[in-house]
């Protein structure tokens, strides 16, 4: 069946709706603010047979465009071992290495019936508080496995024809620090899903089913072609690019993350052959997870294609077996995101050797997942789990931005407000940190500073799982490198860094004593000698720039334009 142009635009705009509905509905039943406030969730609609991403909601985190299509497809997978699905039923699970990213996010996927038949899938995915696990928020930089990092859901059914299994419910709700934060993200998400069925059903009732499956086919063409268009227009070619993480939080040795991108004609490849193999600590990921960063590097580099499978179909992922980037059950992968940036990182790198105006320089290249967590005096556990921002990097058109939120990510960073309302902490700092922006014609954004003091009678104890501690973010075109991540704790002799860097456990803080991060800024675009000197002078009078590292950057011109 065919399908004019203006009704297929007019279905695409009503089911993205639907997906975006989905997130709002989660966003505003959420218990924890890693969902309510800071957006990390997503919802979409997926293809019934190979579980394909058809459509997505556009409030998501964009790592889940491509990781929840292997979670369908898990469940898939799960479903043809004994052909038994009805309509009503709910799988859940948190496997990272079925469903990609990590344990942490919790997958709830919903088949969707019209007139008998599967029609499509619903998935909601968002981000618990607290899994179980050795460490609180489940960001365990010592961990050598998955069951140290928390406690793992394979597929199974929440939901049988619509009644729900509360064996399940008390199951979960037994391996949280959290439960009352689970209970009231599950319902949430619950909730999403009933209201996508809802949707769905008044869609398939004014539309009808074949209409809609036919919007849905010319969607995934359109993103091809766009694609395919996209390339074509760009030179054929071979370029590398490498970068690095700090280590592993096992072994302090750095880890390559390498990268070579091929354009022929309509089609490229991204050969990853040099990775680092998988290592023992927690900053390996799944496959499933690597094959969605490549998707969302290519949205970032193609910002006008569509949320959609199709994006994919001219592109190969190579990702060597044995490496860090293809880890299999039961290898940590706690801290994915540190190394999905860093994927990122080296695609953006090799791109600006091939179209330098399509690619911006290295954002700051770490969330730095910070825990704090201890008991109240009632006795009452609390754990305040957030990320936290960095510049991004400088672009073909202007400045990174200043304190901004990890590429990965439409999310925010949780208000201070927020975050002092319902834990026993006060931030002492929260600011932008000079100096820290790379150099260029258009130089990076800024990084923050963010100073947390305990304020709870009964102390605390801080985790840290972070990057860039060692490597800085680079610029392209020419540009400069950012500056590198600093990690500080306060005791009772003064101030300390941890031995790794940007990773430590375990860290004792007494009521009053505090930690304190200074996250990069984003690299520079183009050499630092073509920047304004007018534009220097403005950084340095908003201080955003020291007159120290003005002149040792750009030279002195900028003094006259003050002058």
């Amino acid at each position: 069946m065919t399908i004019d142009p203006i009704t297929l635009a007019v279905l695409s705009g009503r089911m993205e709706q639907i997906a975006d509905e989905m997130d709002a509905t989660l966003f505003r039943a959420a218990f924890n603010p890693i969902i309510a406030e800071a957006h990390d969730a997503s919802h979409g609609l997926y293809h019934a047979l190979s579980g394909d991403t058809l459509v997505q909601g556009k409030s998501g985190l964009p790592i889940f465009v491509g990781v929840m299509s292997f979670a369908v497809k898990a469940v898939i997978d799960k479903v043809a071992e004994t052909n038994d699905l009805a309509d009503g039923d709910i799988f859940i699970f948190n496997d990272a290495h079925l469903g990609g990213t990590h344990l942490s996010d919790m997958r709830l996927v919903r088949p969707y019936f019209h007139d008998g038949k599967l029609f499509c899938w619903l998935a909601s995915v968002g981000h618990w508080h607290d899994m179980g696990g050795a460490v609180p928020g489940n960001y365990n930089p010592a961990a050598t496995d998955a069951f140290a990092e928390a406690f793992v859901l394979p597929p199974v059914r929440l939901a049988r024809a619509g009644a729900i299994n509360q064996d399940i419910i008390e199951i979960l709700l037994r391996n949280t620090r959290l439960p009352q934060s689970a209970q009231g993200d599950l319902n949430g998400q619950l909730g999403a899903l009933d209201l996508g069925i809802r949707r769905m059903n008044e869609l398939l009732a004014e539309y009808g089913p074949e209409t809609v499956r036919a919007a849905l086919d010319a969607l995934g063409e359109r993103a091809e072609a766009l694609m395919r268009a996209e390339l074509t227009d760009l030179p054929d070619g071979r370029w590398e690019a490498v970068d690095y993480l700090d280590n592993d939080g096992i072994t302090d040795t750095p880890l390559a993350i390498r990268v070579a991108l091929s354009i022929k004609g309509d089609q490229m490849e991204l050969d990853f052959t040099g990775t680092a193999p998988r290592c023992s600590g927690p900053v390996n990921i799944a496959l499933p997870t690597a094959v969605a960063t490549a998707y969302v590097a290519i949205k970032h580099i193609f910002p006008a294609l569509p949320a959609n499978a199709g994006v994919m179909r001219p592109i190969t992922v190579t990702i060597p077996q044995g490496s860090l980037l293809a880890a299999e059950f039961p290898a940590p992968v706690g801290g994915y995101t540190e190394t999905i940036l860093r994927m990122i990182d080296v695609i953006f790198s090799a791109m600006s050797q091939a179209a330098p105006d399509r690619v911006v320089a290295n954002a700051y290249g770490t969330i730095n997942a910070l825990s704090i967590a201890g008991k109240r005096k009632n006795g009452q556990p609390w754990v305040m789990f957030s990320f936290y921002g960095g510049g991004h990097g400088g672009t073909p058109e202007g400045d990174g931005l200043n304190h901004g939120n990890a590429p990965i990510s439409t999310a925010t960073i949780p208000p201070m407000e927020i975050l002092e309302a319902a834990y026993p902490v006060m931030f002492r700092q929260w600011a932008l940190r000079p100096d820290s922006a790379g150099a260029g014609q258009c130089r990076g954004g800024l990084g923050a500073v963010y100073e947390i003091e305990v304020l709870e009678e009964n102390g605390a104890e801080a985790f840290l799982f972070g990057e860039r501690g060692r490597f800085s973010p680079q610029g392209v075109s020419g540009g400069a490198e950012a500056a590198k991540n600093v990690f500080s704790y306060e005791q009772t002799d003064g101030w300390h860094h941890p031995p790794m860097a940007s990773k430590m456990r375990g860290i004792k803080l007494a009521q009053g004593q505090a930690v304190r991060l200074e996250t990069p800024g984003g690299g520079g675009y183009g050499p630092a000698a073509q920047r304004a000197p007018a534009a220097v002078a403005r950084d340095v009078a908003l201080g955003l720039l020291t007159e120290d590292a003005a002149s040792r950057l750009y030279g002195d011109a900028w003094k006259e334009v003050r002058a």
